[in-house]
């Protein structure tokens, strides 16, 4: 009988993919180089029409200083988990709320957020 049975929502890893937890991201000293150059083409790509490596707001805010004042596990959700972030996040909220645009899903893998991390922290002035 179990095509009687309600269907059960999903789980939000299936809709949003994977959450990155605190500590599961692991930090490079020095910078990854290779990550850095890869991070800053897939900015070129998919993020410079709304964020300038400024701290001035373009659609979205600024990059500058953002590994400073945001955990690796938060800046990194962002980019690979919009949705979820929004619905769950209050400084997410409070972004949107701010910029009034939604951040559109880019569909970047976790790897691909993490060499764009990589590349924050260069444009944060890591070495």
């Amino acid at each position: 009988m179990e095509e009687d049975q309600p269907m059960t929502e999903q789980s939000s890893d299936e809709v949003h993919g994977t959450e990155i937890k605190p500590g599961e991201v692991e930090m490079t000293h020095p910078l990854n180089q290779e990550w850095v150059a890869t991070g800053k083409n897939i900015y070129d790509l998919k993020c410079q029409s709304c964020h300038k490596l400024t701290e001035e707001r373009l659609v979205g805010p600024g990059w500058k200083n953002v590994t400073t004042k945001r955990e690796p596990h938060w800046i990194m959700n962002m980019i690979t988990n919009v949705d979820m972030m929004l619905a769950t996040d209050s400084e997410a909220q409070k972004l949107l709320e701010e910029c009034l645009v939604r951040m559109p899903n880019q569909n970047v893998n976790k790897e691909d957020a993490r060499k764009i991390l990589e590349f924050m922290r260069s444009n944060d002035g890591e070495k």
